[in-house]
């Protein structure tokens, strides 16, 4: 575990290092952008509109029968703001996008086409790490803008039209916008700016060291996700407390 996660950290420091060469990889970095959210941006819709609606469903009717039906707006902006926005959408891209992307390097690799790109004097960093890792940064902080507004939404629509809980549009809205500032969204977007960079070196690091042919890339794939998710759980909670003694 500290071997892999000590490679990951020398990847993302070469590989960071390589970010004045970013404008040249430009059209790779809009590619990558663009099959990021044509792969996350519908299912990013559906997760935070539900997501959202079972947040005020669990704790709408709880709340009316203490009289408190009005913070649920506080509730689900909070929620979705600092945790489940973030976590959700990086663990999205963890197995839609990480995934890909291993797979995709793990067969360059088996098939030596990484090896191809040595001999002709490509740094394999430069022309497939920095485009994945660039587009994933900037991705992931757009797609979790995206999946809290839609979760605002899935919200106040179950909040509004559930019988038992009984509040109205303009309730839920002003109740939203007491509670959550600019703080809470930068929260979020730190997380998941964190989180995207962890996926893509992860992925990355994962597919760069793949060996053994397509069983090979099938670990590799396994690996990625699963490393990614660990990581972006383990972050989550220490992102939180780091958070929390700042603000």
């Amino acid at each position: 575990m500290f071997q892999n996660i000590g490679e990951m950290l020398l990847l993302l420091g070469r590989t960071l290092m390589l970010a004045p060469h970013a404008w040249r990889e430009r059209r790779k970095v809009a590619e990558q952008l663009f099959e990021i959210g044509n792969a996350s941006l519908l299912m990013a819709c559906i997760l935070s509109l539900f997501i959202g609606g079972v947040l005020a469903l669990q704790t709408g009717p709880n709340l009316a029968e203490r009289g408190l039906q009005s913070i649920i707006g506080s509730i689900v902006g909070l929620s979705m703001c600092r945790e489940l926005g973030p976590v959700m959408m990086a663990v999205l891209i963890a197995g839609r996008v990480g995934s890909a992307m291993a797979a995709e390097i793990g067969s360059m690799r088996v098939y030596q086409e990484i090896d191809a790109l040595r001999t002709m004097n490509i740094d394999p960093l430069r022309y497939l790490v920095l485009p994945r890792l660039l587009a994933i940064s900037i991705a992931l902080p757009m797609l979790v803008v995206f999946a809290v507004l839609v979760g605002w939404i899935g919200g106040a629509l179950v909040s509004v039209y559930n019988a038992q809980i009984a509040i109205s549009f303009q309730g839920y809205l002003e109740s939203l916008k007491e509670s959550v500032d600019a703080m809470d969204i930068f929260n979020g977007l730190l997380k998941s700016l964190v989180f995207a960079v962890v996926v893509g070196a992860v992925s990355c690091h994962q597919g760069l060291a793949t060996l053994g042919g397509p069983r090979g890339i099938g670990r590799s794939v396994t690996k990625a996700v699963v490393n990614s998710i660990v990581l972006i759980l383990i972050l989550d909670y220490f992102l939180t407390r780091l958070l929390l003694y700042i603000s």
